[in-house]
């Protein structure tokens, strides 16, 4: 228990860098300079840097126990997520494009397999349910959320470089965060219902008995920061950019950050609590 509250909170971080190194990939490489890349690349890979660093430092300390093996190979998947991002920041400088695209590609799979590792950790319910589906879902939906709204206000700033930069790219990572809140608010919303209404297993009714009464108030308002007011600055930065002004929409995607990383931090303490993946 005692290691499980700062590895809980420690996965937003991770999410951030592996959604971050993801979301990437939207604006196209030829229409940007390189710079923009090496930038946001850097940032996230000092996130990752600093996740992998607490999940070593946690992992070292943590008794053995029946899970070890489960642990260890997330562990070793943060490890490759961490060096090929590292990797691929290098080759930024650099003309080797096939190794290059490899290492970028690598960069988001490891993280995603990461991902998936870790919320299989969390589960309690028997491998053939619907548990094994909805953790490592709600998990990747939450690393989306944060890397898109990381990387528009990222972009955005980019704009105050380039004057003569289409807004496509911002366009795109905009259409991509509204896409991945709406599934982000489905997922909560249809993940709490067909646990109740399955019956799921003695582990899921109890943590949804204990979300029912005590939690209820802040699911509420995790989702009212985000997804849902995190769709709400969705239309005003999509409004904003019809004008076109894309110094507000910069503004509006730090907002959206911001919203992005509570909702994620309030969903990490009602997994923590509840063992939910909320």
């Amino acid at each position: 228990m005692d290691a499980l509250f700062p590895r809980t909170f420690l996965l937003v971080f991770a999410q951030l860098a592996v959604g971050g190194f993801f979301c990437l990939s939207v604006p196209p490489f030829q229409a940007m300079e390189r710079g923009y890349y090496k930038s946001s690349a850097f940032v996230f890979w000092v996130l990752a840097t600093c996740a992998l660093a607490g999940d070593l430092l946690l992992w070292w300390r943590r008794p053995a126990s029946p899970t070890g093996a489960l642990a260890a190979a997330e562990i070793a998947l943060w490890v490759v997520f961490w060096a090929a991002g590292g990797g691929y920041l290098v080759t930024l400088w650099g003309e080797r494009v096939g190794l290059r695209a490899r290492l970028f590609a690598a960069t988001w799979l490891f993280g995603f397999l990461a991902l998936i590792a870790a919320a299989q950790s969390y589960r309690q319910a028997p491998l053939l349910s619907l548990e094994t589906l909805l953790y490592p879902l709600a998990f990747v939906l939450g690393a989306m959320v944060l890397g898109a709204a990381a990387t528009g206000m990222l972009l955005g700033h980019w704009y105050l470089i380039d004057r003569d930069l289409s807004l496509a790219p911002l366009w795109g990572v905009l259409r991509l965060y509204l896409i991945c809140l709406a599934l982000q608010l489905g997922c909560l919303v249809l993940g709490c219902t067909a646990l109740a209404a399955l019956g799921a297993n003695a582990a899921s009714s109890a943590a949804l008995g204990l979300l029912g009464d005590g939690y209820s108030g802040l699911l509420v308002a995790r989702a009212a920061v985000s997804p849902i007011g995190g769709a709400v600055l969705g239309a005003m930065i999509w409004r904003t950019l019809q004008i076109p002004q894309t110094m507000a929409a910069t503004g509006l995607f730090y907002i959206a950050v911001l919203a992005a990383i509570v909702g994620e931090f309030m969903g990490r303490y009602l997994l923590f609590r509840t063992g939910l993946p909320l």
